[in-house]
C-alpha cells in the first residue's frame, strides 16, 4: 500500500512529523523552523526508521520555494527600502560581501573548489526573512526605527540572492561547458541577463497590467475558492513560464508574480488567502532541507560546524554592528541590526540546494549549512535578549563606544538660524511615522511651529530640507529632546508606536519643562493607565480616537437631519390628532 501511494504517505508523514516537532519546538520557546527542520531529519535518509521519498519531497520542495518566493514579491516594499537605503543598502551589500569572504576562505582552507567554496560563503551571508520577522513581532519592534533598519537591510539581502539565483548556474555551467573560455563565459552570461531583461520587462509592462485585471475580474464573481485558485495559479504558473520560456529560475519567477499582484488593489487579499498554501508548502521546504541534513557532520566535524556558527553569529554580527555604527546610528540600533541578521535561514537553504544539484557544492557543505542553521536560529532568540544588557555594558566598560554615543552628528542639534524660531511655545513631535506626518500637517497648515524628534537619519535630512526643523537621535536620551529645546516647548506630542520608549520621555520632559503638556499614543488600556499615571495628561488609543471620530460623523449628520426630523415628527404628530 505504501508503494502505490508514495505522494500521500510522503505529505502524511512529512506535515506530521513537522506538526508534532514544531509544537515542540514553540513550547521550548524556540522558532517552529527549528521543529521542521528536525522533523526531516528523522524522516531522512541519514537517520534510521522510517525513510519518506527523497525525491517527491524534492518536487514538494520546489513548489514551496516558488510560493516562499512568491510571498516575498506579494510584501516586497519600496517604500519601506526607501525609507532606511542610506543604511540598508550599503550596509547589506557590505555585510553580503564580507560574510560570503570569511565563509569562501574557510571553505578554500578546507580545500574544496573555488565554485563550491562561493555557493558556500554566499549561503551564510543572508539571514532569514521568516525568522526575523517573527522575532522582531514577538518583541513589538517591527515598527520601530531599529526594526525598520533591519527589514530594509533583509529587502536588499533578498533582492541580491534572487539575482544570486539567476546568475550562480549559468556562470558554473557555462564556465563548465566553455572549458574555461573567457569569452564564452561572458557570452552566456550576457544571453542570460538578456533573457532576465525580457522576462522582468514583460512583468512590468504587461503583467502589472493584465495580472490585477484578471484579478479583479475573478473577485467579481464573488467566489472566495475561485480567488484563491487565481492567485496559487498565478503563482505557479507563472514561476513554471519564466523557467520554460525565458530560462530564468523558478524562484525568481515566483518573486516577480508576487510583486505585480502587489500592484492590485487586492493585494492584501491575495496575501491572506495565499497564505494556508504558502505556509504548507514552506513547512514542506524546510522538512525536505532537514531530509538532506547528515547528523553524523556534527560528530564527525564539530569544529567545521562550530566554525560556521561563529561566522555566521559572530562575523556577521560584528560586520552589521561596525557598518551601522559607521553610518552614525547609535549603538542600540548596531546591536539590534547585529541580532537580527546573526541567522540563516530560506535562501540559504535554496543556494545550498542548488550548488549541490551543480555538483559544485559538496554533500558536507550542505549538511554544514543546515547545521549552521539549526544553532543560530535555536540560539538567535538568547542574542536578542541580550541586546540592552550588552548595550549598558560596553558603554559602561568602553570609553570609545560612549565617544561615538555622544559624537558630534551635523543632524543632532538643530542649526542656529532655525533654533531661533522655535524657541517660543513650539510643539515637539517626537516620530514621523504615519501618525506623526498627520500631525505636523495640520500643524504647518496652522502656521505652528514644531520640532521634530525622529531616529530615521534619512527622514531628518528630508525634512530639513523641506525647511522643517528636525533633529536626529533616540528621544529616550534626554540629550536628543534637549536639542529639540524641551525646556522651552509648550507641548510634547509622542506620536511613535513604541510605548515602552514614552516613559522616559516624559520623565525627562517633566523634569526640564513642569508646565509641559503631553500627548501620548498607546496601544492598549493598560499601557494607556500606565502612561497616564507616569505624567501624560493626553493618552489616546487607536481604536477610542476612531470611535469618537465616527461619533461626531454621525452627530454631525443627524444635526443636519434634524430639521427634517422635526418636520416628521410634527407631521406624525398632527395625523395622530
Amino acid at each position: 500500500m505504501h508503494a502505490s501511494m508514495p505522494l500521500i504517505v510522503t505529505l502524511a508523514v512529512a506535515l506530521g512529523a513537522a506538526l508534532v516537532f514544531g509544537f515542540i519546538a514553540s513550547r521550548l520557546r524556540l522558532p517552529a523552523l527549528v521543529g521542521y527542520l528536525l522533523a526531516g531529519v528523522l524522516i531522512g535518509p541519514h537517520t534510521p526508521g522510517f525513510v519518506a521519498d527523497v525525491d517527491l519531497a524534492m518536487q514538494l520542495a520546489e513548489v514551496g520555494v516558488m510560493l516562499l518566493m512568491f510571498g516575498v514579491g506579494l510584501h516586497f516594499s519600496i517604500s519601506d527600502l526607501m525609507a532606511v537605503r542610506r543604511i540598508a543598502v550599503p550596509g547589506a551589500l557590505v555585510q553580503m560581501a564580507v560574510a560570503t569572504a570569511m565563509g569562501a576562505g574557510l571553505a578554500l582552507w578546507w580545500g574544496w573548489s573555488w565554485p563550491g567554496a562561493l555557493v558556500f560563503g554566499i549561503s551564510l551571508s543572508v539571514a532569514s526573512t521568516v525568522v526575523l520577522l517573527r522575532a522582531l513581532e514577538s518583541r513589538g519592534v517591527l515598527d520601530t526605527q531599529n526594526g525598520r533598519i533591519a527589514v530594509g537591510w533583509l529587502i536588499v539581502e533578498d533582492l541580491a540572492m534572487v539575482l544570486v539565483l539567476v546568475l550562480v548556474p549559468v556562470m558554473f555551467e557555462a564556465a563548465a561547458g566553455a572549458g574555461g573560455s573567457t569569452a564564452e563565459l561572458w557570452t552566456t552570461l550576457a544571453q542570460t541577463l538578456l533573457a532576465v531583461g525580457a522576462f522582468v520587462a514583460l512583468m512590468l509592462l504587461v503583467g502589472r497590467r493584465v495580472l490585477p485585471w484578471v484579478l479583479w475580474q475573478i473577485a467579481r464573481t464573488r467566489s472566495r475558492e475561485l480567488f484563491t485558485l487565481c492567485v496559487m495559479a498565478a503563482a505557479v504558473s507563472i514561476a513554471y513560464g519564466a523557467a520554460a520560456l525565458f530560462g530564468v529560475s523558478v524562484a525568481l519567477g515566483a518573486f516577480f508574480a508576487g510583486l505585480v499582484l502587489r500592484e492590485s488593489e487586492f493585494s492584501q487579499r491575495a496575501a491572506e488567502e495565499s497564505l494556508p498554501f504558502r505556509d504548507a508548502f514552506a513547512v514542506l521546504f524546510f522538512v525536505s532541507v532537514g531530509m538532506l541534513f547528515d547528523p553524523m557532520v556534527v560528530v564527525e566535524r564539530p569544529g567545521q560546524v562550530i566554525a560556521v556558527t561563529a561566522i555566521i553569529m559572530i562575523g556577521k554580527s560584528i560586520a552589521a554592528a561596525a557598518l551601522v555604527l559607521a553610518l552614525r546610528y547609535p549603538l542600540n540600533s548596531a546591536l539590534t541590526v547585529s541580532a537580527s541578521l546573526a541567522q540563516i535561514g530560506e535562501f540559504s537553504f535554496i543556494l545550498a540546494a542548488l550548488g549541490f544539484s551543480l555538483g559544485v557544492l559538496p554533500s558536507e557543505g550542505q549538511s554544514l549549512v543546515v547545521a549552521g542553521a539549526l544553532l543560530s536560529i535555536s540560539l538567535n532568540p538568547l542574542l536578542f535578549s541580550l541586546v540592552e544588557p550588552a548595550r549598558r555594558w560596553i558603554l559602561r566598560k568602553s570609553a570609545l563606544a560612549r565617544a561615538l554615543e555622544t559624537r558630534v552628528d551635523p543632524l543632532a542639534a538643530l542649526p542656529q538660524s532655525t533654533a531661533a524660531r522655535y524657541l517660543a511655545r513650539q510643539v515637539v513631535l517626537v516620530g514621523y511615522g504615519t501618525v506623526g506626518r498627520q500631525i505636523a500637517a495640520t500643524l504647518l497648515a496652522k502656521n505652528i511651529p514644531f520640532v521634530v524628534v525622529e531616529q530615521n537619519r534619512e527622514r531628518v535630512q528630508q525634512l530639513r530640507d523641506e525647511g522643517k526643523a528636525a533633529v536626529s537621535g533616540d528621544a529616550t536620551d534626554p540629550t536628543v529632546l534637549v536639542q529639540a529645546h524641551i525646556a522651552d516647548a509648550g507641548v510634547l506630542v509622542i506620536a511613535a508606536s513604541d510605548s515602552t520608549d514614552a516613559r522616559p520621555m516624559i520623565e525627562v520632559a517633566r523634569t526640564l519643562n513642569p508646565a509641559i503638556t503631553m500627548m501620548v499614543r498607546a496601544p492598549n488600556d493598560d499601557e494607556a493607565r500606565l502612561l497616564a499615571a507616569d505624567g501624560a495628561q493626553h493618552v489616546f488609543l487607536a481604536k477610542n480616537a476612531l470611535a469618537q471620530s465616527i461619533s461626531n460623523e454621525v452627530l454631525a449628520a443627524m444635526e443636519k437631519l434634524a430639521p427634517a426630523r422635526s418636520g416628521a415628527a410634527r407631521g406624525a404628530e398632527g395625523a395622530a390628532h
